[in-house]
């Protein structure tokens, strides 16, 4: 069998609200994705750790596509200046297709990136295109909701 290797897909998503501000919710209140987006985000659920800190993990109930979906997610590094926080996927639909899928959302004044580093199970496993709409609509819902509150 051919050697698969990492691979990645970026998705950016202009922002209005302060960096920092965009930053500390995705660090500190990213639960409130439940109730910022529900058609996309059903659940959420703190299994270990402290919010916001490396090491958190958490399981997420999520929608893509139509189909429910469900991912272990541990919270691996944060980097204050660069405004870059890291995701690993532990357990879930994800690891299905993926043997390994990692997110991390950098934020800098004006725009939201979000990078997602996958190496695929099979040749014929597609990239993750799908969340790709998924986070440019949170990243807008997130960004409006910091604007009012």
């Amino acid at each position: 069998m051919a050697n698969l290797t990492a691979d990645s897909l970026v998705a950016s998503a202009p922002i209005k609200s302060p960096a920092d501000k965009f930053f500390n919710f995705f660090r500190y209140k990213m639960n409130e994705i439940v109730k910022i987006f529900p058609a996309a985000f059903t659940g959420v659920q703190l299994l270990e750790g402290e919010e916001g800190t490396v090491g958190c993990v958490k399981r997420w109930n999520y929608i893509v596509g139509g189909i429910p979906l469900s991912a272990t997610v541990k919270l691996t590094a944060i980097d204050e200046s660069a405004k870059a926080i890291t995701f690993a996927v532990l357990e879930g639909d994800l690891l299905l297709l993926y043997k390994s899928f990692q997110a991390t959302l950098t934020v800098s004044e004006g725009l939201a990136k979000w990078t997602f580093v996958f190496e695929k199970a099979t040749l014929l496993t597609p990239p993750p295109e799908l969340y790709v709409p998924l986070v440019i609509t949170l990243c807008t819902l997130v960004d409006a909701f910091l604007l009012l509150n």
